[in-house]
């Protein structure tokens, strides 16, 4: 549980410092900061999965998909 509440906060964080770097630029477009928002999601659904998957093996589970 614990390792689960790590991997939220730190993809909170990441999606945080997306964010504020998205922020920091003066010529950014609607568009850019969307994609960038999708590309930061799909790191952190990759992430949750990764871990998952990850803490299946672990506990010797058959089916190791997430």
């Amino acid at each position: 549980m614990k390792k689960v509440l790590m991997l939220v906060i730190i993809v909170g964080a990441a999606i945080l410092i997306s964010v504020s770097l998205i922020g920091a630029e003066d010529n950014t477009t609607a568009e850019d900061i969307g994609e960038k928002i999708d590309n930061t999601m799909t790191d952190a659904g990759n992430a949750i999965e990764d871990k998952c998957e990850a803490l299946k093996e672990q506990t010797g589970a058959k089916d190791t998909d997430c």
